[in-house]
Order: C-alpha cells, then structure tokens, then sequence
C-alpha cells in the first residue's frame, strides 16, 4: 500500500495581517501534481487543515476546490482527513456524507452514546480500482488526553487515551486476516519529538509516550509537530511529516509531504517531496546585527523578490521608536513584506533587562520565557530545567483548563 502523509495545512493562516491564499493555493496544486505523479492508494491529513476554527467563506472555498482537484488527479485514491486542535470538529464533519461519494472519509470526532463508542467510524478501508483490499487506516482526530472515551468501568481516566488506541487497533487485527498495512493516524505531540520552531504557546500540546500508541500498527501517520521527523523507540515506524509551508519564521526547515511505501510487515520505504513556497520566509540577516546593518540590508533587497522579511537586530541599549515605520518605508515598492524586528539583546544584568523590555517584545515572549527573566531579576540565577518543566506543565493545564470552556 502506498499512501501520501501530509498534515498541519492551516490554511486561512496569515502572518502579520499579510493574506497567504497564493502561497495556499500554490501548495494545493502542488499536492495535486504529486498525487498525479505518484497515484498512492491513500492520501492521509492527519489533522490542522484550517488555521481557525471558523474559517472565512474564501478559505472554505480554497480547501473544496483543491480537494475536488485532488480526487480528479487520482479517483481511485482514498482520502482520509482527520481533525487537529486548530479545526471545529463538527464544522469539518458537517458535509461528511457528500465527501463520501469522492472517496474522502472526514473524522472530526469521535461518537459516542451513554452504552458505546463508535469504534468502526475511525476504521477506513483502503480498496483498490479492481476492487482489492490493500490495507486499513485508523483515523483518529486531534482529542484532550482527559476527553476520551471510557470503553470500560476499570480503565483510569489517565489511561483513556491508550486504551482507545489499543481498542481501535485490536478490532483492526480481528479483520486484518490477509496481514495487511495498518496506518495509524493521530494529531499530537510524542515526547521526545522535535519541536523546532514549534509555538508552544497556541493550542495546547500534549506530551504523549510512544508506547501509548499501542501495539499493531505499520506506520503511524502524525501531524501537530511542524518540523518533519521520524520518531524512533521500540521498533515502531511513526513520523510526523510536517507543514507543508512555514507557519513561523522560526520553521527555518524544508517543507515538505512524505511518500511511504508499505508491504505486509516490513518496515515501511519512506521519502519526501518538498514544496516550494512562492514567498518564502526570511530572517535578515541569519545572525543579528545592530539596527542600522539590518536596515542597510533591507534597503538593498532586490525590489523584485517575494518574501516576509524579519530583521535580526541586536539591541545593545534600546530600540527607536521609529524603527518598524523606517522599515516598512525601506520596502516600499518592493515585492517584499515587511513583518517585525526579532529583538537579540546582549547579555546584561537582570535590573537591566528587566527595566528595557518593551510592550512588543514581551508580546512575543511565551509565558516561560518571562518566568525566566522573572526568577533571574529575583534569584540572580537562571531557572533550572526542572523548575521550567514545572512551570511548562502549569501553563499547559491553564490552557487545557480554558479550552474546556
């Protein structure tokens, strides 16, 4: 079975109030040469198509059109979409029945009564054009560790999570008499995963051990972490394939979707296809410089070249006022946007630091970053790692306490 494992589109995304729907549209085409190209069984989004949960009429659009687009590429593939923590699980389900008559299975939930949990709505099977069966997909949609189902009075709430997993994964293994490929889908955070440039600060993350996943599955399609990497531990085959275009200036990696071959048992052949982004994302220069070199060398861009620009300035006493108003001149009538100043101080005592940051630099700082500066200004000593794991865990449960509501 050859499926293609892409995640984390977030389309609606826009970065400092600059709309992305070209470079959007440019990626949907792209997707839909490579399925032309590859012709896979599946095609798996393992959650994160929208970047809001109530996106625009125009996004909505954009998304159904290059969906149809992909399904006309390749008819005979099956498409499996799941729902990530940036998606309204009922909104994405809501024309579920219409997208069946593509080939496209839409999971956003999981359904549940008083008596039981649908466990055959999460199991998709993959069927060729001869009417072949060519292997299974288990699609989970992004859920909280605390909201999952209880499939029996014994199971403590904490287990819940790989107890459905392992649930989902046991009814597969009682239909999978031919031993064929397994792909599990699933949208959250494995501990020990990359999270490079990752914002920890939106939407909530949730530190999951690979053995929670369970047991059976070939290959275990992830999305939620944006930079692409295989996951390894205890033999099992996982990969989380990335965004497919940079959501942050700090995912200063390729992008790309993975193409993974699977036969029978063995261990699944897995390579990537990048995807050009018309305008990219570009920190300038890659190593700070005070405001005056950074501005030099915005001033000097080639007019003609797309691309998001951050200047990387080093503050060695502070920052003028009219410095986002000098840069933003210094683009004018260039093809190039002007975003922020990523703000680098030289390292000072914690009175210094503590008098100088400004209202935009600390709009920038995540909750942990201030907490640093914080207990420096009162210790007079960095925070070690475990007073920074415990305080990453308190601001967690506040967020998850707050998406509750």
């Amino acid at each position: 079975m050859k499926i293609l494992h892409t995640s984390d589109w977030h389309l609606g995304h826009t970065l400092y109030n600059y709309d992305r729907s070209h470079e959007q549209q440019a990626f949907l085409q792209q997707l839909t040469r490579i399925v032309a190209e590859e012709m896979p069984d599946a095609m798996v989004v393992s959650g994160d198509i929208y970047h809001y949960s109530t996106p625009s009429a125009a996004t909505q659009k954009m998304y159904t059109d290059g969906m149809l687009e992909i399904h006309r590429a390749c008819p005979g593939m099956t498409i499996v979409v799941t729902a990530g923590n940036h998606d309204s699980s009922s909104k994405l389900e809501i024309d579920s029945s219409l997208w069946n008559h593509f080939g496209v299975k839409v999971v956003g939930n999981i359904e549940r009564t008083r008596e039981e949990v649908n466990l055959e709505k999460h199991i998709v099977e993959v069927i060729d054009e001869a009417a072949a069966l060519k292997g299974y997909i288990i699609a989970v949609p992004h859920v909280y560790p605390q909201n999952f189902p209880m499939l029996d009075t014994e199971t403590p709430r904490e287990e819940r999570q790989a107890r459905f997993f392992q649930a989902l994964l046991d009814e597969v293994g009682k239909m999978n008499t031919g031993g064929l490929p397994v792909v599990l889908m699933a949208h959250l955070s494995i501990e020990g995963s990359d999270r490079t440039g990752h914002d920890e600060t939106v939407g909530g993350i949730e530190y999951v051990p690979i053995s929670s996943m369970g047991e059976g599955y070939d290959y275990l399609a992830l999305g939620h972490i944006h930079c692409p990497q295989n996951i390894k531990g205890n033999g099992r085959h996982a990969r989380y394939c990335g965004t497919p275009l940079p959501v942050s200036f700090d995912e200063a990696y390729p992008h790309s979707v993975s193409i993974v071959e699977l036969k029978g048992r063995e261990a699944p052949q897995i390579r990537t296809i990048e995807i050009e982004n018309p305008i990219p994302l570009v920190t300038l220069p890659k190593e700070p410089v005070v405001f005056e070199e950074a501005i030099k060398l915005l001033e000097e861009y080639p007019d003609d070249k797309p691309a998001y620009i951050r200047l990387n300035v080093l503050i060695t006493d502070y920052l003028a006022p009219d410095c986002n108003e000098r840069a933003s001149n210094a683009v004018r009538g260039k093809s190039c946007k002007y975003c922020y100043i990523k703000s680098n101080r030289e390292k000072q005592t914690s009175d210094y630091i503590a008098r100088h940051i400004s209202i935009q630099e600390m709009q920038e700082m995540s909750p942990l970053e201030i907490a640093r500066l914080y207990y420096q200004e009162a210790e007079g000593e960095e925070m070690d790692e475990e007073l920074c794991e415990l305080m990453s865990s308190v601001v967690q449960k506040v967020r998850e306490k707050n998406n509750l509501r």
